[in-house]
């Protein structure tokens, strides 16, 4: 009788357990809409003003917004994804606070959910696998999860395959916090020189990386518009060769960061970039920013004398007007 009452207790664990494969596999799958709310247009409109406009301490108040708008409407990808942008940049830039609550790290954990559902609803969109990749391995940082952090590694690696232009720097800028001697850091530094090899369609001349022969090859169409200045970044170019020659300092190539950094003042914008001094000191300074950078996060004080990653700019050196 024992046996029996065994083996009809096992048969139902493995049945109910069967219910519950069926029951999810079977359950339809979430659609995006193409229809655009007047709710979500204006948590759109406030969104940009908030990032353009570096009003890091109002997050709070655009995030309702964008937050509100997605549960009303949890099939916007475009919605989803905003929200997912503002967790990142409350967390990268939260060295502009006094002090940093430990709870700052669940916005890690948000922002990897929001970009999960981005692209989810449009699997198509490269630059949400990026942000999807880089906010899964945050958290698998965050937890010491090494399962997690190779997760998101391969994310990334989908995700440089489906757009290097604009991937092969979210890669290298989301493991620049690596020690320098690391061989992901080392693989992050390479990703930054293959960016500039993909955007001008050749091999960039390590030894002597000038940019001004490229400046033609500025386009505001196709896939190679992630490599120059938009309305959505609108100093993407000079916030690119900031944080390289930041990066190129840390792994103690000071002379060739000179150069790099020098390529941000091609940018015909450069005149109206906030961080043109940022720049021009870290020129001056790179010799000695070298044991700087290699320890910066570890750094107490909020100057500007940080690696970009870990900087009050981490996000606006390239998005504010």
């Amino acid at each position: 009788m024992k046996l029996r009452s065994m083996l009809i207790s096992t048969l139902l664990c493995a049945t109910l357990a069967g219910c519950g494969y069926i029951a999810v596999t079977a359950a339809p799958q979430k659609k995006a809409t193409t229809a655009r709310t007047e709710a979500a247009l204006k948590a759109d409109a406030l969104f940009w003003d908030t990032l353009h406009g570096a009003k890091y301490d109002q997050i709070p108040s655009a995030l309702e917004a964008v937050t509100g708008a997605y549960l009303a409407n949890p099939s916007d990808p475009v919605t989803a994804a905003h929200a997912g942008w503002l967790h990142i940049w409350r967390l990268a830039e939260s060295a502009r606070r006094d002090a940093v609550p430990a709870t700052i790290t669940d916005d890690a954990i948000l922002a990897r959910r929001y970009f999960d559902e981005a692209v989810r609803l449009h699997p198509g969109e490269a630059r949400y696998l990026g942000f999807l990749a880089g906010t899964t391995l945050a958290e698998g940082n965050i937890h010491k999860d090494e399962k997690l952090t190779r997760k998101g590694y391969y994310q990334m690696l989908d995700a440089v395959d489906a757009w290097p232009e604009f991937n092969l720097f979210t890669a290298g800028y989301t493991m620049s916090r690596q020690p320098a001697d690391s061989e992901r850091y080392k693989q992050a530094l390479e990703w930054q020189w293959e960016t500039l090899d993909v955007c001008v369609g050749e091999k960039i001349n390590r030894a002597d990386p000038g940019y001004a022969k490229y400046m033609s090859l500025a386009t505001t169409e196709g896939r190679k518009r992630v490599c120059w200045n938009s309305w959505i970044a609108p100093h993407n170019f000079e916030g690119f060769f900031l944080n390289m020659g930041d990066m190129l300092v840390k792994a103690g190539a000071w002379q060739a960061a000179q150069k790099i950094y020098a390529n941000a003042k091609l940018s015909p914008t450069y005149a109206q970039w906030k961080f043109r001094e940022v720049l021009e000191q870290r020129i001056r300074d790179a010799q000695t920013n070298v044991a700087v950078f290699k320890a910066a996060d570890l750094a107490e004080d909020k100057t500007h004398q940080r690696i970009m990653v870990a900087s009050t700019f981490a996000c606006m050196g390239c998005h504010q007007n």
